[in-house]
């Protein structure tokens, strides 16, 4: 069994911020980067919003350089998957990998959420080719252009309100006949010159040609008729998923499964912080993750320096007593 002060669980930017801010602090850091390193950031083609990088940056690069930075202060990094955590008993926290134990003092957690897939023919090969699950992200990239939102409720309409400051038009493929989004959502839609809608449809393939998404076979579920539709992106909508399940409900989560944190990013459990998307589905930025990371990473330190304090004045009493 290892044992270190700080384990983070999650290598996007908010767990790669974290790593940064404890190593620095000098105190022995892991990371336990989980299926992908960098997480969902590395996924993306070209990153143009992360301050600093005014010609943008590729997201597996920007992932990469924040790496080599919290490395460079001694954090080190454990490419595998946490499969069990024990909180139940206090600091010291045991987490299992498939492959080691860890006996941390503080745990991050850090290990985001997934975007819901359609799990159809042409959706993985085309991912950041065509293919996003992001618009505040990618949307940049397809000006001009004519892109499908796969969705009906509230993210769906609010990313293809976003798509039509770039693209010429965008077509919302919803499966039902009634859209989820509320009114005022669906009001702004309507109104909007650029967005059109097809109804009881779904996505069953995305096609390409030279390694980009250039079509879609549209299959309306009513009718049961298919056909091929020129697109240049398409861009799915159709909810997240938070990873918290290997907490077995040791952490207080919300309805959807997001774990709940204080405005110091405080989970239930004392000596253990949260930041990213894990909590956070709202802003779902890189900015925005490497902040909440490091205000849990600086809790964690202040956190731990605190209880140093404790255990030293409580030895103190006790040699005095005796």
């Amino acid at each position: 069994m290892q044992k270190v002060r700080v384990l983070i669980i999650g290598s996007g930017p908010a767990g790669l911020t974290a790593a940064l801010y404890t190593a620095r602090a000098q105190l022995s850091t892991v990371v336990v980067t989980g299926m992908q390193m960098g997480g969902q950031i590395a996924t993306t083609h070209e990153v143009e919003n992360y301050p600093g990088f005014p010609d943008g940056i590729e997201g597996p690069e920007l992932a990469e350089r924040i790496r080599q930075q919290a490395e460079r202060f001694g954090a080190r990094f454990d490419y595998d998957i946490v499969t069990e955590v024990d909180f139940s008993k206090g600091s010291p926290f045991l987490v299992r990998t498939q492959n080691e134990e860890y006996s941390a003092d503080s745990v991050i957690v850090t290990i985001g959420a997934t975007p819901r897939k359609l799990n159809i023919p042409g959706e993985f090969d085309y991912t950041g080719r065509g293919v996003s699950y992001c618009a505040t992200c990618d949307g940049f990239f397809f000006r001009g252009k004519d892109i499908i939102v796969v969705g009906g409720g509230d993210s769906a309409l609010q990313e293809a309100i976003f798509l039509t400051r770039f693209a010429s038009s965008v077509t919302i493929v919803h499966r039902r006949d009634t859209l989820r989004a509320g009114m005022a959502l669906q009001m702004r839609a309507r109104e909007n010159e650029k967005i059109r809608f097809i109804f009881d449809t779904v996505v069953d393939e995305v096609k390409g040609a030279n390694g980009m998404a250039n079509a879609v076979t549209l299959r309306n579920l009513k009718t049961g008729a298919a056909d091929d539709r020129p697109i240049d992106g398409v861009f799915i909508f159709v909810g997240y998923d938070p990873n918290s399940v290997v907490f077995n409900s040791q952490l207080v989560t919300d309805e959807s499964g997001y774990i709940i944190v204080d405005d110091r990013m405080r989970t239930n459990v004392e000596g253990v912080f949260a930041g990213g998307e894990i909590h956070d589905d709202v802003f779902r930025q890189a900015i925005t993750a490497a902040g909440q990371g490091c205000a849990a990473a600086l809790m964690s330190i202040n956190w731990l320096g605190d209880r140093a304090d404790q255990l030293q004045a409580l030895e103190a009493e006790t040699v005095a007593a005796e």
